[in-house]
């Protein structure tokens, strides 16, 4: 358990965090918790930036962007508490179209890039920054609703420069001035969304 949360299930591993599905029972109803890892939050100073990233997401309301409900510290474990989706990923769907040699149809790529564009263009007003849009950072689910995951999460390891080049992101959507290091703003994700879109209608990305 991490507070009134009970883990029941693993639902995936990144370079950041690991994913759970768990149980509050408080509101009888199941989340998504997202465990930083330990090596993340090593730095002296990122507990402020992990509760300020956490505020400024959780104040976002967007259909297209996962809800945030909570955030704690317990011992040297950081989690973020949010709304649990049932569906699949982008990355599983395009892997699921290439395991049958088909490509997605233009209609299903318009669905999904057009509510990710509204996600992105509503958090960009708002001075908000996602840093690592990619297909395992896009929800589908069985109603058709297409949800962003993972804001906040790069910038609150962005400074703590966790790699030997200083750079938080996914290189295959990465653009060239954040896989160089500089200040990005919102340009940079929809670059990635170029990219995420690129894949969707070839099936594989442009640069490797």
């Amino acid at each position: 358990t991490l507070g009134q949360y009970r883990l029941v299930e693993r639902l995936g591993k990144g370079g950041m965090a690991t994913v759970y599905k768990a149980y509050q029972s408080s509101l009888d109803r199941y989340v998504a918790v997202k465990v930083l890892h330990p090596f993340v939050a090593a730095e002296e100073e990122f507990i402020e930036r992990f509760m300020r990233e956490a505020k400024a997401v959780a104040a976002l309301r967007h259909p297209n962007i996962v809800q945030v409900y909570d955030f704690g510290v317990e011992g040297d474990l950081y989690y973020m508490v949010m709304e649990f989706i049932a569906g699949k990923t982008l990355k599983e769907r395009l892997e699921e179209l290439r395991d049958s040699d088909q490509v997605m149809s233009l209609e299903e790529a318009r669905e999904i890039i057009t509510q990710v564009a509204s996600a992105l263009d509503y958090a960009h007003r708002r001075g908000m920054v996602h840093r690592d849009v990619k297909p395992a950072n896009i929800m589908l689910t069985a109603e058709g609703e297409v949800i962003l995951t993972d804001f906040g999460l790069a910038r609150m390891v962005e400074e703590a420069r966790l790699t030997q080049s200083g750079v938080v992101g996914t290189p295959n959507y990465m653009s060239p001035e954040q896989g160089q290091g500089l200040k990005v703003d919102g340009r940079t994700d929809i670059y990635s969304l170029g990219v995420v879109l690129y894949e969707m209608l070839t099936g594989r990305p442009p640069y490797r």
